[in-house]
C-alpha cells in the first residue's frame, strides 16, 4: 500500500512538473519571436522619428530585444528535452542546443552594453564614442557583436532542423525553411527583424500547439 502510494505521489508530482514546463515552453515560444518582433517595429519608428539614439525609443526597442532574446533560453532547453533522441541523434541536438545557448548568452551581452552606454551618454556623438572604446576592447567585437552572437541564429535553426526529422509530430517539415527565411531576412537587413521574427514564430508555431 504504502509503495503504491508513493508511486502515485511520484507520478502526480512529474506531471505537475511536466505541466509547469508546458507552460513555460508556450509561453516563451510565443513571446521570444513577439518580443523580437517588438523590438524591430520600436527601432524602425524611433529611427523614422530621427530620435533613435540615447533616449525612450532606444531603450525600449533594447529592453525588448534584451527580453526576446532571454526568452528563447527556455525555448532551446525545451526543445532540446522535446527532441528525446539517443546516439548521434541527441548529441547533434545538444550541440544544436547549447551552440544558441551561447549564442543568446553574447547577444544578452550586446543588449546590456546597448542599453548601458544609451543610458551614461547624453547624445548620439558621446554614444557612439562610447561605443568605439568598448568595441575597440581586444576581443569584444567577436565575442559580442559580430562572430558569438551569429551562434544564437545558427543554433536555432540547426535545432528546429533535426527535430524537423527526428519530431515530425512535433515541427513540420516545412519549419526550417519558414527559419532560414526569418534568418535570411534579419542578417540581410535589421530593418527586416519583424518579419524574420514572425517567420521563426511561424517555424514554431505547430510545437507551441502542442503544449
Amino acid at each position: 500500500m504504502t509503495t503504491m502510494r508513493m508511486a502515485a505521489e511520484r507520478q502526480d508530482a512529474t506531471a505537475g512538473t511536466d505541466g509547469v514546463a508546458g507552460v513555460t515552453l508556450g509561453t516563451a515560444l510565443l513571446a521570444g519571436p513577439v518580443l523580437m518582433a517588438g523590438y524591430g517595429m520600436v527601432r524602425l519608428v524611433g529611427r523614422a522619428v530621427g530620435d533613435y539614439g540615447p533616449g525612450v525609443w532606444w531603450t525600449v526597442a533594447h529592453l525588448l530585444f534584451l527580453a526576446g532574446v532571454l526568452a528563447f533560453v527556455p525555448v532551446f532547453l525545451g526543445l532540446r528535452r522535446l527532441a528525446g533522441e539517443r546516439g548521434g541523434g541527441r548529441v547533434a541536438v545538444e550541440v544544436a542546443a547549447w551552440t544558441g545557448l551561447v549564442g543568446a548568452a553574447a547577444v544578452a551581452v550586446q543588449a546590456v552594453i546597448d542599453l548601458a552606454v544609451a543610458f551614461v551618454a547624453a547624445d548620439k556623438q558621446a554614444m557612439s564614442e562610447m561605443f568605439d572604446r568598448v568595441q575597440g576592447v581586444p576581443g569584444v567585437m567577436p565575442l559580442v557583436y559580430t562572430v558569438v552572437p551569429l551562434l544564437f541564429w545558427f543554433g536555432l535553426l540547426a535545432l528546429i532542423t533535426l527535430l524537423a526529422f527526428f519530431r515530425r509530430d512535433l515541427v513540420r517539415a516545412w519549419a526550417p525553411v519558414a527559419a532560414l527565411a526569418g534568418v535570411v531576412l534579419t542578417a540581410m537587413n535589421l530593418d527586416l527583424l519583424p518579419v524574420g521574427a514572425l517567420c521563426i514564430g511561424l517555424a514554431l508555431l505547430p510545437v507551441r500547439r502542442s503544449q
